[in-house]
């Protein structure tokens, strides 16, 4: 939250310059406070985990929050019940009856499938669409983000050789960026994918914004330069087990997959792992929720 002060406080122009996030007595008595309405679109199929992953996020901060759950309605979950779904979700359909202040598309394991053979395609880029005008700042995780890129400006993604998984350092490429405030330098997060964006195609657009990237993994995050949408491609709402339950999980399968880069201690799969990225995890989603959600959005919320 930020700090109220005078506006001619002579320490303001040093906490501002040094990235403090600071308001003035005027601006803080003209804000009204009401629930923020953040949607939360889930593709993935472990969707109880993934529910519990965000919500503890967003439920570590000051500012009450009413979520709304949303699948696809035209696909069938194969690892959810549909009681659960008609119990705790509504339906993309409903989604588009409803303005939100924030929203977070996440990723899905459809990554090495052309975007357009994805059975709710359609459903998702009516949702993208709609979000552009009714949803103040959309998140997209990992093949969300990927797929808006590709929706919104035509940016295609690309196979890697072999699945990117593990724990990869990253560093801030832009100065003084809110959504950054109070990380470190260099700090981790996990990346999971099989497919990637050419960083190439995301400096020549003139509408996006590189935020952070890492020399091995890539970039992680991106950001439209009106502040509006926020591209993640790695996931810092993972669990610490999260990475081995995948790692496990290929084994069973038979994909003789590669052991997570920087997890396991000593590369010893028997070993448990550790977090070691869970406070900035806490720290991105409080600051987008404040900075580029609560503080922007209209206190009327059809505003929008």
């Amino acid at each position: 939250m930020p700090i109220k002060i005078q506006s001619d406080l002579p320490a303001r122009s040093v906490l501002e310059t040094e990235n403090i996030f600071v308001m003035t007595n005027e601006r803080a008595s003209t804000q009204d406070i009401r629930p923020l309405r953040i949607a939360i679109v889930n593709l993935m199929p472990t969707k109880i985990a993934t529910e519990t992953q965000l919500l503890r996020l967003l439920g570590n901060t000051p500012l009450q929050i009413e979520i709304s759950l949303v699948h696809m309605e035209n696909h069938r979950s194969k690892n959810t019940g549909q009681d659960h779904l008609e119990r705790f979700y509504i339906t993309s359909s409903e989604a588009l009856k409803t303005k939100f202040d924030g929203m977070i598309i996440t990723g899905a394991p459809v990554e090495q499938l052309s975007f357009e053979n994805v059975d709710y395609w359609n459903d998702l880029c009516a949702i993208m669409d709609y979000a552009k005008k009714n949803v103040y700042c959309t998140l997209y995780i990992c093949w969300g983000a990927q797929a808006a890129l590709y929706h919104y400006y035509g940016i295609e993604k690309y196979n890697l050789e072999k699945k990117l998984s593990g724990i990869y350092q990253h560093y801030k490429t832009t100065p003084a960026e809110p959504l950054l405030r109070g990380f470190d330098d260099i700090f981790p997060s996990p990346v999971s994918r099989y497919t990637s964006v050419c960083e190439k195609d995301i400096e020549t657009n003139n509408n996006l914004k590189i935020l952070a990237s890492s020399e091995e993994s890539g970039i992680l995050l991106i950001k439209s330069k009106d502040n509006r949408q926020i591209f993640m491609t790695g996931h810092l709402e993972y669990d610490t087990e999260t990475l081995e339950l995948e790692y496990r999980r290929d084994i069973e399968k038979g994909l003789n997959p590669q052991m997570p880069i920087n997890y396991f201690p000593n590369d010893d799969p028997m070993s448990r792992p550790r977090s070691t990225w869970r406070s900035h995890a806490h720290l991105f989603y409080s600051n987008w929720l404040n900075y580029y959600v609560y503080q922007e959005t209209p206190y009327i919320i059809d505003d929008l």
